[in-house]
């Protein structure tokens, strides 16, 4: 696989940003290493039974970006930050549902008088 240029990459981030949703699906295969890597540096902080992985991150970090509404980058660096940010949401996101069904999450809430 070619190292993709860094002309290529912002190209692909502006007219994805200016609505053009072809410009996403061109960008990922671009990027993906790159994201997968630092997934993989997220997952390694991560307990040893985590039941997310790393490619799973990846592809869910994916679906909350192309969901959302383009964002303006203004580099490659901007767009790594922001991916970088998104993963570690969902990493805490994760936590967070674990932690409630762990601790009876079920229930029904209270209205405190």
């Amino acid at each position: 696989m070619r190292k993709p240029s860094g002309h290529e990459i912002t190209q692909l981030l502006k007219a994805w940003s200016e609505g053009e949703p072809a410009a996403l699906e061109k960008l990922v295969p671009l990027v993906y290493r790159e994201l997968r890597r630092m997934a993989g540096r997220y997952m390694a902080q991560e307990r040893p039974a985590h039941t997310l992985q790393t490619t799973a991150l990846v592809h869910e970090a994916y679906m909350r970006l192309a969901g959302s509404t383009p964002a303006s980058f203004e580099s490659r660096a901007q767009f790594f930050a922001v991916c970088a940010q998104v993963m570690r949401r969902i990493l805490v996101d994760w936590a967070r549902s674990r932690q409630a069904q762990k601790r009876g999450g079920e229930g029904e809430p209270m209205q405190l008088v």
